[in-house]
């Protein structure tokens, strides 16, 4: 059965599959039993012949390559000492030609042996000296999801972003007699947030060699990865970040962002090695219910190990695996997020994870993730340089969203 004969009777076998759901719908009525057998049928066939026809066309493209190789005309070798082409020869090329005409069984014993596959000039050449996945062996990257939580904006044309603030309330007004002078508030400031993009930069250089024979696409590989190198980075500062020429932190204590006081660094009931559940509940409470829709706690592995093993005084656990498709496991009813880049050091007084809104986590862009490639510049040792280019910033603007969990001291 030829190819088109094939496809033939896969499309008549997808119409009849049709029909069958076509008069259950004109119908306005399930399938019967019946009905779902013979549909399943069909389209366990429909597949089947799909493969069949996959199968059909490599091979018939091997089998076109291949006779264009046999039958292009051998030139002279113009070296003595340069191994011949294998293929160019005139045993070479009988054997083979019988082969498509007639398979193995149509040959002769000494066509065999001039395509066996133990000697390379005899047709060893035909068998890859290893077979060759795309698939790249690396550790498993780490998570990036920050920037998924918090409020970004671009800057297109300022050299900076900058909002305006509440600092603090007005004070409570104050109940009066009807005639009477309403005291004036000295509570009520305004402040200002400002975000300045910060250069983020990497160069790679690769063989113009490598880029023209890698099997994987080394162009592809070396673009997502700095892509990916650069997101890591990033999150990296959207957690530590010192704010010096680069994204201020939320585990970094500063007037900026999240200053260090017993407001915002909950620590009451944990103890100097390890977050208790009690603990846990002082810092879920220290942040405002208002916030709890959005929150969610961010800790390193090492410390969502421990708190899976927290109970509360009734002897349940704080911890809660996700029951539903889309739910996500939780501690304390809030949802969590494990960051290679969150603190895991045991030491008195350390953070060790983060309740909070990170929509009140801003990042503004400058530049979007661009990569250029230089092929000129260093032509001289074969070599195109890819350089990848991004300008960002990120601070919480509102501390009142976040509560970081302490250690004891």
């Amino acid at each position: 059965m030829d190819i088109t004969e094939m496809k033939q009777n896969r499309a008549g076998l997808v119409k009849q599959a049709r029909d069958l759901l076509d008069k259950a719908y004109a119908e306005k009525r399930d399938m019967t039993a019946e009905e779902e057998t013979q549909y399943e049928k069909y389209m366990t066939d429909v597949d089947k012949i799909g493969d069949q026809i996959e199968k059909e066309e490599r091979l018939q493209d091997l089998e076109k390559e291949m006779t264009k190789l046999v039958d292009e005309p051998v030139k002279p070798d113009p070296g003595e000492n340069r191994n011949k082409n294998p293929y160019a020869t005139k045993e070479y090329r009988e054997a083979f030609n019988g082969f498509l005409k007639n398979g193995v069984k149509g040959m002769e014993t000494k066509e065999i042996r001039a395509l066996q596959v133990d000697q390379d000039i005899y047709g060893g050449y035909l068998v890859a000296p290893e077979q060759f996945v795309m698939e790249l062996i690396k550790e498993l990257d780490n998570e990036v999801f920050i920037r998924k939580l918090a409020t970004t904006y671009q800057i297109d044309t300022a050299e900076s972003l900058g909002a305006p603030a509440l600092d603090n309330d007005p004070a409570d007004p104050d109940w009066t007699e009807e005639i009477s002078e309403a005291d004036e508030d000295s509570t009520m400031s305004i402040g200002k947030r400002n975000l300045y993009p910060h250069p983020l930069s990497k160069l790679i250089k690769v063989s113009r060699t490598l880029l023209r024979k890698s099997r994987t696409g080394a162009e592809a590989l070396v673009k997502s990865r700095l892509a990916y190198k650069f997101g890591t980075t990033e999150e990296n500062a959207f957690l530590n970040g010192s704010e010096n020429n680069s994204p201020l932190g939320v585990f970094t204590a500063s007037n900026n962002g999240i200053p260090s006081s017993s407001t915002y660094d909950i620590s009451t009931a944990n103890t100097s090695s390890t977050p208790t559940a009690d603990g846990l509940i002082n810092c879920k409470y220290a942040l405002k219910a208002q916030y709890w829709k959005k929150a969610v706690w961010i800790f390193h592995r090492d410390i969502v190990k421990l708190i899976r093993k927290l109970k509360t005084g009734e002897g349940d656990y704080i911890w809660r695996p996700g029951i539903a498709n889309d739910a996500q496991d939780t501690i304390l009813e809030i949802p969590y997020r494990m960051s290679e880049y969150a603190p895991n050091t045991i030491a008195a007084s350390a953070y060790v994870g983060i309740l909070g809104d990170f929509s009140y986590y801003w990042i503004a862009d400058a530049l979007d993730m661009e990569i250029q490639r230089l092929e000129e510049k260093y032509a001289t040792t074969n070599q195109v340089g890819f350089i990848g280019r991004k300008e960002t910033d990120g601070m919480p603007v509102l501390a009142a969203a976040f509560r970081r969990v302490k250690l004891g001291s």
